[in-house]
């Protein structure tokens, strides 16, 4: 599996859009420093995606989303793709029995697919929309999460890169 966590609030910044010709669209947009965060975990072998919530991106909230993926796959050995946020690397992290790490090399965003997740999600959830509060950024950020999570073909289609694809038919 890959993991990856991105950041989600109030902040939101025009994005580009169609219009019809001559006409400049009307997009709102907002500056509030309000965010919660969404850790996911995804298998580009099967689509499957687990995701969570989570207010911060420290240690002990990764420990927490890795314990989860963990009771999700009790008897299956993980190992995880992460890069080397510091969350990632800190010595009280607590990495469950069945979870083995692997970081990728540092500054390579593009070697994880979870990066193309995050963008088409933002992409189709979030472009161009301002949230009264953050309960609504949660409550749309749930809702747009699930949709990923019940479509395995276009996280597929997401996180197949080449060299997984590869490296799947290789080993398995």
């Amino acid at each position: 599996m890959f993991q990856d966590e991105a950041r989600f609030g109030r902040v939101r910044l025009p994005a580009r859009c169609w219009a019809p010709a001559r006409i400049r669209p009307i997009v709102p947009q907002q500056i509030i420093r309000e965010y919660t965060y969404a850790y996911a975990a995804l298998s580009p072998q099967d689509g499957q995606v687990d995701s969570l919530i989570l207010p911060d991106m420290y240690a002990h909230t990764m420990g927490v989303f890795l314990e989860e993926v963990s009771l999700r796959y009790p008897e299956e050995l993980i190992l995880m793709v992460m890069d080397g946020a510091p969350c990632h690397r800190a010595g009280i992290l607590n990495v469950p029995q069945n979870i083995i790490l692997l970081h990728l090399p540092p500054y390579s965003p593009q070697l994880n697919p979870v990066e193309n997740f995050w963008g088409e999600l933002r992409e189709k959830g979030f472009s161009n929309t301002v949230f009264r509060d953050m309960q609504a950024v949660t409550d749309q950020l749930v809702e747009v999460l699930m949709d990923f999570e019940s479509d395995h073909g276009r996280i597929k289609s997401l996180s197949q890169f080449p060299w997984i694809k590869n490296t799947i038919k290789t080993y398995i």
